[in-house]
C-alpha cells in the first residue's frame, strides 16, 4: 500500500553503467550505451549511433543551480553519483526527507534513445533498460511505480511490448514521440490502444523523446528559445491522438504527458476547436462525435 504523503509524476532515475551491458541481448554487448572516462578525467554515457554524449552530470543535476550543474558536468565521475539515482534503498531514504509517499520512474538516458534512429539497436536497449527497472522498482514496490520503454518498432512488436511490461509490474509505458511504423493516428494502431485499454497501462509521451523537439534542434535567436519549443513535441502528440479519433474509439484509453506543462493546454483546446469549426461547420470533424476538446475534459 502507498503510505501517504505526496506523489510524483514524473521522476527519473540515472542509469547505472550495468543498466544496458548487463541487461541488453549479448548481439548488443559490446555496442551497448556505457560509461565512458573522457580524458579531462570527467565521465560520460557514449551511445552507439548518436553524435551527442550525455554527460554524467547533467543527468544527475537534480536540486543544483545552473553554475552547479555546469560544474559538476566537465568532471564528474560516476563514482560521485548520488546513490538514490540509482539504488532504490538509498532512493527512499531521500523521499522519506523529502515527504515523497511515491514515485512514477521516466528513464533518462533513455530519453535520448527515444530518438536513435537504428530501430533494431533501440528496441534492444529499451529492453535491457526494462528488465534493469523492474530490479530497481522490486527493491519498493508499494513506492516505486516503472514506466517500461518500447521503441514501437510496428503495432505488433508493440502489444508484445505492453504485454511484457505488464506481466513485469511496470505502471505504463514510455513511449517515443515518432514511431516505427506510420504515426500514431494510423488505423493500424487501434490493436496498440486496445491492448494498452485492456490492460490498464496509460501511453505516456516525455519531452525531448521525438525528433524537433529537442534542445539542440536549429531555432532562431537565444538558444533559451529552443528550450521554450520542446512542449511542441508533446502538443503535436495530443493533437495526433485526439485529432485521430483514438478517444472516440477508446474512451478509456490513458495518455500522459511529461514535464511539458499544462498551462497551455486550455488555450489549445481552444485552438482545437477553432480549427474544428473552420474544418465543419458544426465543428464535428470526420472520425469524431464531439468536439476536440470535450475528449481531453473527460
Amino acid at each position: 500500500m502507498i503510505p501517504q504523503g505526496t506523489i510524483s509524476a514524473d521522476s527519473h532515475i540515472v542509469e547505472p553503467p550495468n543498466c544496458y551491458v548487463d541487461f541488453i541481448d549479448p548481439k548488443y554487448r559490446d555496442k551497448a550505451p556505457r560509461v565512458v572516462r573522457q580524458e579531462d578525467g570527467g565521465d560520460i554515457y557514449l551511445v552507439e549511433g548518436m553524435k551527442r554524449s550525455a554527460p554524467i552530470g547533467f543527468i544527475d543535476g537534480a536540486g543544483l543551480t545552473v553554475a552547479e550543474r555546469a560544474k559538476r558536468a566537465k568532471k564528474m565521475q560516476w563514482s560521485e553519483v548520488r546513490p538514490g539515482g540509482y539504488d532504490a534503498k538509498a532512493r527512499t531514504a531521500f523521499m522519506d526527507r523529502d515527504g515523497i509517499a511515491a514515485e512514477l520512474i521516466y528513464a533518462s538516458l533513455g530519453m535520448a534513445l527515444c530518438i536513435h534512429r537504428d530501430m533494431d539497436y533501440k528496441d534492444a536497449c529499451m529492453k535491457a533498460y526494462n528488465r534493469w527497472l523492474q530490479g530497481f522498482c522490486a527493491d519498493a514496490p508499494d513506492r516505486l511505480f516503472g514506466l517500461a520503454m518500447t521503441a514501437v518498432r510496428d503495432v505488433d512488436s508493440a502489444i508484445e511490448d505492453f504485454r511484457r511490461a505488464k506481466e513485469m509490474g511496470m505502471a505504463g509505458m514510455m513511449m517515443p514521440g515518432f514511431p516505427g511504423y506510420e504515426d500514431y493516428d494510423h488505423p493500424d494502431y487501434d490493436a496498440l490502444w486496445q491492448c494498452a485499454t485492456d490492460l490498464d497501462l496509460p501511453i505516456c509521451f516525455h519531452i525531448l523523446t521525438a525528433r524537433g523537439g529537442g534542445i539542440y534542434d536549429q531555432r532562431r535567436g537565444h538558444p533559451v528559445n529552443a528550450f521554450l519549443g520542446i512542449i511542441r513535441a508533446v502538443q503535436d502528440v495530443v493533437g495526433t491522438i485526439v485529432l485521430g479519433g483514438a478517444f472516440e474509439r477508446f474512451p478509456k484509453l490513458k495518455l500522459v504527458c511529461a514535464e511539458g506543462d499544462a498551462g497551455w493546454m486550455p488555450h489549445y483546446m481552444y485552438r482545437m476547436d477553432h480549427a474544428a469549426f473552420n474544418h465543419a461547420q458544426d465543428g464535428i470533424i470526420r472520425g469524431l462525435s464531439k468536439l476536440p476538446s470535450e475528449y481531453l475534459k473527460s
